[in-house]
């Protein structure tokens, strides 16, 4: 199994004793989004877990615990973008994220940070050279800290929309996409870092930025030794290459407020959320219930046989 800790919300920037506490019971429980008292019970031993996707802003509530990991093997998709507090609204001072970015890659490995700067989008104050500016500055402060860049283009979906119409935001044509990736991949080639796409329908493979994969089977079999028998994740959208992990966020629980967010509704419904958060449930938000319907997951190790180098 590959547990993905989570496109949902951010764990380790705000639920990290929480998912400790789950690494140390052995289990976890999620609420099936569609249906509100199924749950999943769902085995994260080692024993069952090839590797621990996280995905994160700041990781840093969950640095000094990293050690309690050790029996895992595990990667972090780290986002660092060049907004401001207009538009990530509680996010971390980026200068202080960066020193964190470095310290996680000097402890656990540049080839297990992958650098995410997304979603790219543009408003009156915020256009090509602006992005060009700043992708630049940062690739360079990261230089040697990670091997890759995954990169986006926003996706306008209704609540999306809602939450940044007040800041004229809009998504770049096909031609500004293009010469984006054509100058990202120069900076990227310059300073031995690779850029990838995610989830998106644009071929950029000419301008030197080939179609990449957050959940990612290459990179997890040279992180665990080890071939794995997985295929693409069904319940993502077509163009995502991820292959299948399970998740064990929830929606409308990530307290950065950023407004591009496409797993946050609204502020209020995050706080409701946030403020019955208990470190102890098997569940990240609330407590079970006597009307709850717990199904265990069956779960196991993606390990393939026979197929070793």
């Amino acid at each position: 199994m590959i547990l993905s800790v989570s496109r949902r919300t951010d764990v380790p920037a705000f639920y990290s004793e929480w998912f400790l506490n789950r690494i140390r019971e052995g289990y976890a429980c999620v609420r099936n989004p569609m249906s509100y008292h199924q749950v999943s019970r769902i085995d994260i031993r080692p024993e069952v877990t090839d590797c621990i996707v996280f995905w994160t802003k700041n990781p840093a509530p969950m640095m000094s615990k990293l050690d309690e990991l050790k029996d895992y093997h595990y990667y972090f998709q780290f986002t660092l973008n060049p907004y401001g507090k207009n538009i990530e609204t509680a996010v971390a001072r980026k200068n202080g994220i960066i020193d964190v970015f470095k310290k996680l890659s000097d402890k656990i490995g540049p080839e297990r940070v992958v650098w995410r700067y997304d979603p790219i989008f543009f408003t009156n104050e915020i256009d090509t050279d602006y992005h060009l500016l700043y992708f630049e500055k940062l690739s360079s402060i990261l230089k040697g800290y990670t091997q890759r860049c995954v990169i986006s283009f926003l996706d306008l979906y209704k609540k999306t929309e809602r939450n940044m119409s007040g800041t004229g935001a809009y998504a770049p044509d096909e031609a500004t996409m293009r010469r984006i990736a054509t100058e990202f991949a120069a900076i990227g080639k310059g300073l031995d870092l690779k850029i990838q796409s995610c989830a998106e329908t644009i071929d950029l493979d000419k301008q030197g930025v080939s179609h990449g994969h957050c959940v990612d089977r290459e990179l997890i079999e040279q992180i665990v030794g080890y071939h794995l028998e997985v295929k693409k994740d069904p319940n993502q959208r077509k163009e995502c290459g991820c292959v299948e992990s399970i998740d064990i966020g929830e929606y409308n629980t990530c307290m950065h407020h950023c407004l591009y967010c496409y797993a946050n509704f609204s502020q209020t419904q995050v706080l409701h959320k946030h403020e019955s958060h208990h470190i102890d449930s098997p569940l990240i938000v609330g407590n079970l219930g006597d009307d709850d319907i717990i199904k265990d997951r069956t779960v196991k190790l993606l390990k393939a046989h026979g197929l070793f180098d």
